[in-house]
């Protein structure tokens, strides 16, 4: 690791306050070489305090009045001697305390330093350290307890209960290897090494799982609308997102090309796609349009029917083989001239149907509740494990065709060498997503301290 100490802003630019980050092994020093204070110097104090003082130029003008909290390894963000100075916010104070530093030994810190140096030391994993940038970018509830639950080892914890179960599999297998000629030894029960992999297999299995979940909370469940033109979808639209977004005009044809916004519903991110209305036309520009519509469709993961007349039977069979693998939510818009959603309800009580007028705003908590309950998702707590980069599902995939050859190998009584080398790969795959290896000693001292022979 570079050895250098790092500067860098730590806040956005244009607040009242602005902190700038110090870390590294000279952090200390270089601060005590501008900061003027009244107390001890910086060198002198203790760990986890604050100092008041001054930062001032080479020639003793005072810069800004500020506090500086002070960190010493490793009890730091990073695990080294920190710094955090923090300053009035203007942008031209900002600039000269960090060439000040600069010029005093410090280097500008590259993009995730600090991060990246906080795994280096060991003082985060890194699904902790991909759960800082999540933390930041989340935008609702749901993100924000994902973020929250990895960033404190949720991922972590439940992947090293799963190390120790294989390394025990794993040492059990090679004792037997190493006392092979003793065949009165018996180290390893198979039926009990099969229950303890079959565990962990379910295990992966249900965290792989919820990827589809968990990318769905990040990325935002999308939701096409789509109907014929002029039934509303661009008012809908405007309603659910609580501006006007699209334009609306009682013209056919309006919308030609695809209008997407974001909408949340009970602390989940929905992406609404408002689409080109389906209709048959000479109009080259609107069938473009009308193609993208039948694409987003296929993209999404709830489709909004929208009409303002009781559909044929034919239009309805049509829609649900085109969503047939979606959430499909048939909507009765302008309800207030032609209500007809009950009727439909009657004739087809296995379909979502609601009555709604998106221009009077009526029923529309109904259709958001029913929106929320056709994406399916989990109700997400701090405590629970929710896959959401696409790295530790793969991971978790490939680990998950390791274990089913462990299981494979112990119901066809297979040799524990063959078998051992498919630990070994799944433990690799598992080590992967918090970027940590397995080595032999770890086996070995597994070996000593749960299965000593003879003391």
């Amino acid at each position: 690791m570079n050895n250098d100490t790092i500067c860098a802003l730590a806040t956005p630019a244009g607040g009242a306050i602005g902190i700038i980050r110090v870390s590294g092994e000279q952090a200390i020093g270089i601060t005590d070489s501008i900061f003027v204070t009244r107390g001890k110097p910086l060198a002198a104090s203790a760990g986890q305090t604050i100092h008041y003082g001054y930062i001032k130029d080479k020639i003793g003008a005072v810069i800004d009045e500020v506090l500086v909290s002070l960190f010493r390894a490793p009890h730091s963000y990073t695990g080294e001697n920190s710094v955090e100075i923090s300053c009035h916010g203007s942008q031209y104070i900002l600039q000269q305390v960090l060439q000040l530093l600069i010029d005093s030994g410090c280097r500008q810190a590259q993009p995730g330093e600090y991060t990246q140096r906080a795994y280096l030391n060991g003082k985060l994993d890194l699904t902790q350290a991909e759960a800082v940038a999540d933390l930041i970018a989340s935008t609702n509830k749901a993100t924000h307890q994902m973020a929250i639950g990895q960033l404190r080892g949720g991922i972590s914890n439940e992947l090293s209960i799963m190390r120790e179960h294989l390394l025990k599999l794993t040492s059990l297998l090679e004792l037997e290897l190493d006392f092979s000629d003793h065949e009165e030894l018996e180290f390893a029960d198979r039926k009990e090494l099969l229950d303890i992999a079959t565990a962990i297999d379910n295990r992966i299995t249900t965290l792989a799982h919820s990827f589809a979940a968990g990318k769905a909370m990040k990325n935002g469940v999308p939701v096409a609308i789509i109907g014929k033109t002029n039934v509303g979808k661009s008012t809908l639209l405007n309603r659910l997102v609580g501006e006007e977004r699209a334009i609306v005009s009682n013209i056919h044809g309006t919308t030609r090309d695809v209008i997407e916004d974001t909408t949340i519903i009970h602390g989940v991110t929905f992406r609404l796609i408002d689409t080109a209305g389906l209709r048959n036309t000479q109009d080259e520009i609107e069938k473009i349009g009308i193609g993208l519509s039948y694409k987003k469709i296929e993209e999404a993961a709830i489709v909004l029917w929208i009409t303002d007349a009781i559909p044929s039977e034919s239009d309805i069979n049509d829609m649900m083989q085109r969503c047939k693998d979606k959430q499909l939510i048939i909507i009765n818009n302008k309800v207030d001239l032609c209500d007809y959603s009950q009727q439909l309800k009657q004739a087809h009580p296995h379909l979502i149907v609601i009555g709604i007028s998106a221009k009077h705003g009526e029923n529309i908590p109904e259709l958001q509740e029913a929106i929320y309950n056709a994406a399916g998702l989990p109700d997400i707590h701090e405590n629970d494990v929710i896959v959401t980069s696409a790295r530790h599902y793969e991971a978790l995939c490939l680990a998950h065709e390791s274990i089913n050859r462990v299981i494979d190998g112990l119901n066809m009584q297979l040799s524990g060498d063959l078998i051992c080398e498919d630990l070994r790969i799944c433990l690799d795959h598992l080590a992967d997503i918090t970027g940590g290896s397995i080595t032999p000693n770890e086996v070995l001292e597994n070996i000593f301290k749960h299965f000593c022979i003879g003391k």
